[in-house]
């Protein structure tokens, strides 16, 4: 039994040496084959791997600057820049302190288009939460969380040009409605901090905010806009020794604010009822900022395809994104519904005609010509026969009186070499066919035809007196509740009772200034 028992045990202990014998000579392996598996596995590196390590490694440097940048001491900055620029100058606020200049004349702001704040007082239940938040200005949030909404709470009725249905957008009141058009994007903050620097504050100074999307007058028919500004005005003068105030305006708040001094001078019910001596009672001095007097060219491009310089500037880095139909939002139809709307855009269609802004063959940058001459009051489509003698061999390629061209070698062309079809008559030949198109967002272009369409292009060029045409051709509505508000003519008779009317207070051409002799006013 022992012997069977030992011969037991000693195949056991064999047995035993055997499998660590065994598990060595896997190990042994193992440590041969590993590096072969690392070696393939490291082939397997990918693009998309590098694209990671490189997204996180640049996340992880920009958190670290932005950590860096705000524990570090505010003077650091300041510091660095001084020291690559040289010491820095004083703001002309402390420039003026220094002088030893204080607060005088009250000051009034008048924004420009887009500038002004908007915020949601009513809206529909795709709006909910948003009561007083700001649907224009600030973040911009909502356009990105729901596009459809904003736009849908950002157009006016196309009838009456005033809040659709349910929706109520109202400007928002103070200096903050402007200050920053967004963040990082000042407006007016610079200027107010600098006139706070010499002892202004808010009752020294007014922001006149005013719904820029509605025409002048129908900013005093919905808000009574017109009438707070001369309350404000009126106070301001009262509270302030009597001091007469200096106006700011920018951009169209310089056509918008001389349409409020022919209010306030106008009896009622259409004017504000101040009287001929209001303005000369309560302003010292306007000064005009970026004033579009004579109107813009780029509101043309804007009216007729949304394509205003910013919108183009965009399609250039990416082409064709607006043009598509992106997430289904159908992002250029509803721009231009939006738009369209908007009844304050048409008080920058430049006015005069091609009196001022000169013709198919000349303009006022190309030649010299007689700026009075009485057969260029008519701003009709066809007084290109009565454009002054010039010499056209000096002005080569140069034809700034073209508004809008179809194509380059057209805009370069002298008129005797463009062949154009009658705009208005060959198209009225062709039936009236429905544009059809898959689009499920309704604009105007889609009530005139294709062959309509086509017309618009056939007739190449299109100068400051043809342009009024093909806007009242593509865009019937919106130039219907423009013609009620705005003109773009030349008065040749401004004691003509006519001109009395609101419709003609915003332009120059068609209007007195205020009967305000000491009233001094600046354009820059």
């Amino acid at each position: 039994m022992s012997f069977l028992r030992r011969r037991k045990g000693t195949d056991s202990s064999k047995s035993q040496n055997l499998r660590c014998n065994i598990v060595k000579e896997d190990e042994k392996n193992n440590l041969y084959e590993s590096p072969r598996k690392e070696s393939y596995n490291s082939k397997k590196w990918s693009c998309w791997d590098s694209c990671c390590w490189f997204i996180g490694f640049v996340c992880s440097v920009w958190w670290f600057l932005l950590l860096l940048y705000n524990t570090m001491p505010a003077s650091i900055p300041q510091y660095v820049t001084e020291a690559i620029k040289g010491p820095l100058t004083d703001p002309p606020g402390v420039k003026l302190r220094k002088e030893g200049l204080t607060v005088n004349h009250p000051v009034v702001f008048v924004p420009g288009i887009v500038t002004g704040g908007l915020e949601l007082w009513e809206g529909h239940q795709c709006a909910e939460g948003l009561f007083r938040k700001r649907l224009w200005g600030g973040s911009f949030g909502e356009l990105y969380k729901r596009p459809l909404c904003w736009a849908q709470h950002m157009s006016l009725d196309n009838e009456t040009g005033l809040d659709p249905p349910g929706i109520r957008v109202r400007p928002v009141s103070g200096l903050v409605a402007a200050d920053y058009f967004a963040a990082g994007y000042f407006v007016w903050a610079v200027l107010i901090a600098n006139l706070a620097q010499i002892g202004y504050e808010e009752k020294t100074m007014y922001m006149a905010a005013y719904d820029w999307r509605l025409s002048f007058q129908n900013t005093e028919v919905r808000d009574q806009t017109l009438s707070r500004i001369k309350s404000n005005i009126e106070l301001m003068v009262a509270t302030n020794g009597g001091k007469k105030v200096v106006v700011i305006p920018h951009s169209m708040g310089v056509l918008y604010f001389l349409h409020f001094m022919k209010w306030v001078e106008a009896p009622p019910p259409m004017g504000g009822g101040g009287g001929s001596e209001w303005c000369a009672k309560h302003i010292k001095a306007v000064m005009n900022i970026g004033g579009p007097f004579l109107g813009v060219p780029k509101s043309v491009s804007g009216l007729f395809s949304v394509e205003a310089r910013d919108i183009a500037i965009a399609r250039t880095f990416a082409p064709g994104f607006l043009d598509k139909d992106v997430f289904g939002l159908q992002t250029f139809q509803h721009l231009m519904r939006m738009t369209r709307t908007w009844d304050s855009t048409m008080s920058m269609i430049p006015k005069g005609g091609e009196t001022i802004w000169g013709g198919l063959d000349w303009s006022p940058e190309g030649s010299s010509f007689n700026c009075g001459a009485k057969t260029l009051r008519n701003n009709s489509i066809n007084n290109t026969d009565q454009i002054p003698n010039i010499n056209l061999a000096n002005m080569k390629n140069v034809n700034y009186g073209r508004i809008i061209s179809f194509g380059k070698d057209v805009a370069e062309a002298h008129s005797s070499k463009i062949e154009r079809v009658d705009l208005l008559q060959d198209s009225m030949k062709a039936d009236m066919l429905a544009n059809l198109t898959n689009c499920d967002i309704w604009i105007e272009y889609h009530d005139i035809g294709d062959h309509r369409i086509k017309a618009v292009a056939d007739y190449k060029v299109y100068t400051a007196g043809s342009i009024l045409d093909l806007l009242h051709f593509v865009s019937p509505k919106l130039m219907a509740r423009g013609g009620a508000h705005f003109s773009y003519g030349i008065a040749d008779n401004l004691d003509d009772p006519k001109y009395q009317h609101y419709k003609y207070w915003s332009n120059p051409l068609e209007t007195k200034l205020p009967d305000a002799p000491d009233m001094e006013i600046y354009s820059i």
